[in-house]
């Protein structure tokens, strides 16, 4: 076997053989990896011969015209000897080419943006909303508990809310509950549903201080969840839910069959599907349509459950805007879902069976990392129109006013894993950037919803610019807007972005300021160093107190670090004065807390995902001061 052909092959496949780390070193991949991947994405390459058949297919596939075609208004398009060119106004056209009946998404060159919005420099916050106190949920915050948020950060002058995926997880599993490995990423999480708007009462916020118990509080909201759910089948007026059942087709009935069998076969110790019975595997086998026809008012709930969700969501973001903001409720995409969830069992053609998606070692991870999650297959995309990518993108954007792409840098390639592999043993694979670009754009406008893709990590050469040109708003954050040994002053940050004092993964400002996070990585991780870490915390400390000084957020000597309110205070000044079309302030920040949602590369170790804000009004005095010191920032010219 010539390795030429091997990685000629893989090139055509839409793999990078090669490729460059955050240290400007050069990699090449392993042959046997290589393999690996062409393998799982159906282009095998164990021998000359199959190398050989491989490219036949590719090319075979290439002749072919996708069932969606993609262009940018006026564009033209040249295509098996024809020429097209795309109307001026956005939209789906049915075109003929050829004799072949084909769609035609025509996209507007940028997304919709801060420039149709009324308005220069927007004030947000961020949080997660299972942390939210109030609400008609005890024990953790619900869509109820958003609007509530919402209407009060409304009505203090933000103009949105961005919050935490509210992807549908493992109804049946409630101990998994990282937002960011979803069993859906088109469906919600039926836990932040608001039972009260189908008569389930109000439940009470309990106040509790401590972390949440998600099977105890998963278990309570569940019942009233049924409660609700027997309410609506006793009512009348159900035109609206079948409505909305029709208009989720196939998708979401397999999504509510799924939750019914994932339910079941848990209650017999399966916890994953592709350790079923076979013929439950196959979401369209003749025993999954037996146990749909025999589980039926299961599967309806689960329908229900989705019904409810999206009412609820509505809500929030229709309280959003009544409170005055501009954008209201930023929603967030996951880079990804769980292997073992609805996605993947549902239409596993659509996604990387086979393969998991992570990042190549970097400044941050010299091991590089493994997320457990997979991902859209590019050939999957093209194959069905690009359907399951626009039902994300639309299921995203429907109840919010802005949405967020993490890791964006999806949309042109992903580090792929093959299953049981290291991190590094993986390779770059490519995806088909200007159409998902398009349709992005696209769904941005008929969607009416700003959009920000997160940028952060290892970014292919130009492509911020790319994403800035098209209109999408990328990210940053105060902890790596870093030059050499200092910080990167403010009026150097980019317009076209969004500026954060942090993030669901990073200290807030006051754990930061403390050294609580190094607290953590002391305890967790073995070869953290703490005291080169504490040395270079001391300095850090210097250098952004004399930054925040130069901006005219802070005087006189930095305080201790026991005692890092100035220090928030001036942080929260010096984001909201950020040239940023859009400025964040996590909502730990307004809080002054110094613990963060999430400690990366851990499970149990710390507890990710289980943190609630403070019992009490969101607002207090404090908290209304640091809030009105970022706002009056965000209005000065």
């Amino acid at each position: 076997m010539r390795e030429d052909d091997l990685q000629s092959l893989a090139i055509a496949a839409g793999l990078e053989p090669h490729w460059t780390d955050a240290s400007g070193h050069h990699h090449t991949v392993a042959d046997e990896t290589l393999r690996q991947i062409l393998r799982a994405i159906g282009f095998p390459a164990e021998s000359d011969s199959q190398i050989a058949a491989s490219r036949r297919a590719l090319e075979d596939r290439a002749r072919v015209l996708p069932p969606v075609l993609t262009a940018w208004t006026g564009e033209t398009l040249h295509l098996k000897g024809h020429s097209l060119t795309a109307p001026d106004s956005p939209g789906y056209y049915q075109v003929n080419i050829g004799g072949e009946e084909r769609t035609l998404a025509v996209a507007p060159p940028r997304c919709f943006g801060f420039d149709d919005l009324n308005g220069d420099r927007f004030a947000g916050m961020s949080a997660q909303l299972y942390s939210l106190r109030g609400g008609h949920t005890a024990g953790f915050g619900d869509f109820a508990a958003l609007a509530e948020t919402a209407q009060h950060a409304g009505a203090h002058g933000f103009d949105a809310i961005a919050v935490s995926p509210t992807h549908a997880l493992f109804l049946a599993e409630p101990r998994h509950r990282s937002p960011y490995s979803p069993s859906s990423r088109v469906f919600y999480n039926p836990l932040f549903a608001d039972a009260a708007l189908f008569g389930a009462g109000a439940a009470q916020d309990d106040d509790a201080d401590s972390l949440i118990d998600w099977p105890h509080a998963a278990g309570e909201k569940i019942a009233r969840l049924r409660q609700a759910f027997a309410h609506f089948q006793d009512s009348h007026g159900q035109a609206a839910f079948h409505a909305f059942c029709e208009k989720g087709g196939e998708r979401l009935k397999r999504h509510a069959i799924f939750e019914s069998l994932d339910a079941h076969f848990r209650g017999h110790g399966l916890t994953n599907w592709r350790t079923w019975p076979q013929d439950y595997r196959d979401a369209k086998s003749n025993a999954v349509a037996k146990f749909a026809r025999e589980h039926r008012s299961e599967v309806d709930f689960h329908l229900f459950l989705q019904f409810l969700s999206s009412k609820s969501a509505a809500a929030a973001q229709r309280a959003a805007r009544q409170a005055g903001m501009k954008i209201g409720i930023i929603s967030d995409i996951a880079t990804g879902a769980d292997p073992s969830g609805s996605d993947c069992w549902g239409a596993p053609d659509d996604v990387l069976m086979g393969l998991s998606i992570g990042a190549p070692p970097d400044y941050f991870n010299a091991e590089g990392q493994g997320w457990g999650v997979t991902a859209l297959s590019p050939y999957g995309l093209r194959d069905k129109g690009f359907e399951p990518f626009t039902a994300m993108l639309r299921a995203n954007m429907e109840n919010a006013g802005g949405v967020r792409i993490d890791h964006v840098m999806s949309l042109m390639r992903l580090w792929v894993i093959p299953d049981g592999a290291k991190p590094l043993q993986g390779a770059y694979l490519r995806y088909p950037v200007e159409d998902l670009l398009r349709l992005v754009s696209l769904e941005s406008h008929l969607n009416r919803a700003v959009v920000i893709g997160e940028d952060l990590g290892t970014v292919p050469y130009g492509f911020r610019d790319v994403l800035s040109h098209r209109g999408l708003a990328g990210m940053q954050v105060l902890w790596f807007e870093r030059d050499g040994g200092g910080f990167i002053p403010r009026w150097r940050w980019r317009r076209e972005s969004l500026a954060m004092s942090t993030t669901h993964d990073l200290p807030t400002v006051a754990g930061w300021w403390t050294g609580t996070d190094n607290g953590w990585r002391a305890k967790v991780f073995r070869d953290f160093n703490a005291e080169a870490e504490a040395h270079g915390r001391d300095n850090d400390r210097r250098a952004l107190w004399h930054m925040f000084s130069d901006a005219g957020c802070a005087h006189g000597d930095p305080p201790a670090p026991e005692n890092p309110d100035a220090a928030v205070q001036a942080a929260l000044c010096y984001i909201g004065g950020a040239p940023s079309r859009l400025a964040l302030c996590g909502i730990e920040d307004i809080l002054g807390l110094t613990e963060q949602p999430n400690l990366p590369s851990t499970i149990d170790e710390h507890p990710n995902w289980r943190r609630r804000l403070p019992p009490g009004p969101l607002f207090t005095p404090e908290a209304s001061k640091r809030a009105e010191i970022f706002l009056n920032a965000r209005r000065s010219p």
